[in-house]
């Protein structure tokens, strides 16, 4: 019996909408060590995506200041990417940040060493920016932490509860 196996009454219940007793850290990392990557990034997108622009640029903000440089750097990486011509804006309006320090020689990416000097604020300015002209920004940035579900789980019960339900009901008519 596989471990997806052994979950599959706590995935009918999340799938069912109806959380059950219990802590849902537990809950999250039990499923997360059963189920694929693809499977975490269906579900923090669910969670990174539900309260729209802000919500995104808080929560990204958050899951950045709780990650190390090379996370960092992805999920920046991926917004600059994003970003298209808001990010000249982004920067011109910012003059004095650390991004616009950083991307003022006409860089277009950030190391890992370069994204752990970059304030959780900025990064939540930009995230919002990007989410307003390219939605599907949560996607990608669900790709790259859904190779490191311990992160997830610093976004509160809340989040997690609902990236376990978008994961169960993947899982549950699987």
């Amino acid at each position: 019996m596989s471990l997806l196996d052994s979950l599959g009454g706590l995935i009918q219940q999340y799938a069912s909408g109806a959380a059950p007793a219990g802590d849902v850290n537990a809950h999250y990392q039990q499923i997360s060590q059963a189920v694929p990557p693809s499977s975490i990034a269906t579900g923090l997108a669910a969670a990174l995506g539900s309260a729209g622009s802000s919500g995104f640029g808080q929560m990204a903000s958050q899951i950045f200041n709780n990650s190390g440089g090379t996370q960092q750097a992805g999920m920046l990486n991926e917004l600059l990417a994003s970003a298209g011509p808001a990010l000249t804006q982004f920067l011109r309006s910012n003059p004095g940040s650390a991004l616009s320090s950083i991307l003022g020689g006409g860089q277009t990416q950030v190391t890992p060493q370069q994204a752990s000097s970059v304030p959780a604020e900025e990064v939540q300015e930009l995230a919002q920016r990007v989410h307003n002209i390219a939605p599907g920004v949560v996607d990608k940035v669900s790709q790259i932490y859904a190779e490191h579900p311990q992160i997830v789980q610093t976004l509160g019960a809340a989040a997690m509860a609902l990236a376990i339900r978008k994961i169960a009901e993947k899982h549950a008519t699987a």
